[in-house]
């Protein structure tokens, strides 16, 4: 077992003051507070976009709630179950991506989703959001670290595979962020920086060649975020107005319900995917600065329980789940700005929808199940 990465403890080692009440009950209270705290400011974003109805807004409630509940639930489970369970999810994980392509629903043109009978609809693909760092980060755990150059073939394999499953559904935008999530683990695991900038470099060269592999709607979102005024009243249009909402926010916003472009449907997905404009044109700079302040300090408590974690297995998973809340982040709002395609990201913790607040609550809990399972406060 690598022990560069490996910290051994002798059983029953205590010190510092750890909260009793968090560790009996694998709760962390850091987390519970800022999770809460932006989801209730998300929820008074949302009042605002959908008119003020309080159907959609107890709707969100309660999936929130039901979101709480599962991060509970997998706070309990421990990282060593989790690390033994993760083969076994990952089979599973593209067996469901492979049934998709054969008996998937179709939802706008896309076939992502499978039904069970009287049952639940449900993507696989997010399932893999957390399923994959998970299996590289045990498949790295007894393994020399920086990896070598077999092993990070193998991990490229496994990241791969259901990314090309989830890309000819297509969903291109999951593809990548589910991709960015495995090579996030690699680059926590050391990875030589020559292969990152030979992939980098790779990657550009390859460029032409990949443009031709894109779908038309996929290569007109390019060519939209180069240049959304070539065509302002089709696929230009989102993003003109999603700028327009931001910039007429100005620093201290319009007033709460007092947005134009949401209210006066000029701007489209305003409870989804572009929420954060409905939030710059009414609070302004000031209330985009105070979530993203939240955001911070939620990735600020995510790195210091990827820190202090105990083994490779805790700390590349701990620290991959923190930077792809980072990076879902930041391309929601890169898209919603125009320096990014848009890709259908929500914004998270904030943005209406169930599947996604249920995938990032168990990605929280196996973060404290990570932090709450130590024996010892380092």
């Amino acid at each position: 077992m690598s022990q560069d990465f490996v910290r051994r403890l002798p059983e029953g080692l205590t010190t510092g003051n750890r909260s009793r009440l968090g560790d009996t009950l694998h709760l962390d209270f850091p987390i519970i507070f800022l999770t809460l705290v932006t989801c209730g400011y998300g929820l008074v974003i949302l009042f605002s976009a959908v008119e003020q109805q309080t159907g959609p807004v107890f709707a969100q409630m309660l999936r929130i709630g039901v979101a709480f509940v599962v991060m509970f639930i997998v706070a309990q489970i421990s990282p060593i179950f989790l690390m033994r369970l993760a083969p076994w999810l990952y089979i599973i994980g593209v067996g469901l991506l492979v049934l998709v392509l054969f008996v998937g629903i179709e939802v706008n043109g896309s076939q992502r989703w499978l039904r069970i009978p009287g049952l639940i609809q449900f993507q696989p693909s997010e399932i893999m959001k957390l399923v994959l760092p998970m299996v590289l980060a045990a498949y790295f755990h007894d393994r020399h670290l920086p990896p070598r150059l077999k092993h990070v073939l193998w991990s490229l394999v496994m990241i791969a595979l259901p990314v090309i499953l989830i890309a000819r559904q297509p969903d291109l935008g999951t593809a990548l962020l589910i991709g960015a999530s495995g090579l996030l683990v690699l680059l926590l695991a050391g990875i030589p920086w020559r292969y990152v900038f030979g992939a980098i470099g790779l990657g550009i060269l390859s460029a032409p060649a990949l443009w031709f592999l894109l779908r038309d709607y996929q290569r007109q979102r390019i060519l939209t975020m180069l240049d959304p005024e070539r065509d302002p009243l089709g696929t230009g249009w989102n993003i003109i107005q999603s700028k327009t909402a931001i910039g007429s926010g100005g620093i201290f916003g319009k007033g709460l319900f007092q947005g134009t472009q949401s209210h006066l449907d000029f701007l489209p997905e305003s409870q989804t995917d572009f929420i954060i404009a409905v939030l710059a044109e009414e609070l302004g700079l000031l209330g985009v600065v105070a979530l993203l302040v939240l955001y911070i300090l939620l990735i600020g408590r995510g790195t210091i329980m990827a820190i202090q974690a105990q083994d490779t297995f805790g700390r590349l998973l701990a620290g991959t789940i923190t930077f792809t809340f980072f990076v879902y982040v930041f391309v929601n709002i890169g898209m919603v700005s125009g320096i990014l395609p848009v890709v259908g990201v929500p914004l998270p913790l904030i943005s209406f929808g169930g599947t996604s607040m249920l995938t990032l609550f168990a990605g929280f809990g196996i973060l404290v199940s990570i932090h709450t399972h130590r024996r010892i406060m380092l």
